[in-house]
C-alpha cells in the first residue's frame, strides 16, 4: 500500500441471531459518501444455528443488502482472505452473523502523513467503547447534580 493511506482499521461487527438485515448501510454509506472513510474490502460471514459457516462478497447477499453494498465495495477486493473470515467465524456463536470491514480513515490521511514525514510513529491507539464514555459521563453528571 502507498505510504499516502490514511490510518487503515480493520473492524468486525457482530449480530446477535443473525438479525443483519442492512440497517448499517445508509450510515456506512454517508461516511463513504463524504469522503471520511474508504471501504477497502469487506466480507460477510453467517453461522447457521448447528454452527456451519457461509462466508458472502457483497454481490451473493440478499438483492436489498447487496446493491446497497455495492456502491460501497473496496477497490481492493480480497484483501480479507477466506481465511481471516474463518478466523472470525470460529470465535461467533451458532445462529449469528458478523461484518468484517478493512476500511481506510481518509479523514486522518493529511495528519498520518505529516507524523510519517516526521519519522514519528502510533506507540498507543486504543478506542474506547461507548458504554465506557456513556457510564464516565453518565458519573460526571450524576456528581455536578449533587453540588
Amino acid at each position: 500500500m502507498q505510504s499516502t493511506l490514511g490510518p487503515v482499521e480493520y473492524l468486525v461487527l457482530y449480530f446477535e441471531g443473525n438479525q443483519f438485515r442492512g440497517e448499517i448501510i445508509p450510515a456506512l454509506s454517508e461516511l463513504v459518501d463524504s469522503g471520511m472513510i474508504r471501504i477497502i474490502d469487506l466480507g460477510v460471514i453467517i453461522k447457521n444455528d448447528v454452527g456451519d459457516v457461509l462466508l458472502y462478497e457483497s454481490s451473493e447477499l440478499s438483492a436489498e443488502v447487496a446493491d446497497a453494498l455495492a456502491k460501497l465495495e473496496g477497490e481492493h477486493d480480497d484483501l480479507l482472505s477466506e481465511e481471516d473470515l474463518l478466523m472470525v467465524a470460529e470465535d461467533l456463536p451458532n445462529n449469528s452473523t458478523a461484518a468484517a470491514i478493512l476500511f481506510e480513515h481518509v479523514w486522518a490521511t493529511r495528519f498520518a502523513q505529516a507524523v510519517r514525514n516526521a519519522n514519528g510513529e502510533v506507540l498507543v491507539n486504543v478506542r474506547i467503547p461507548n458504554q465506557v464514555v456513556e457510564s464516565v459521563r453518565q458519573t460526571l453528571i450524576d456528581v455536578a447534580n449533587t453540588l
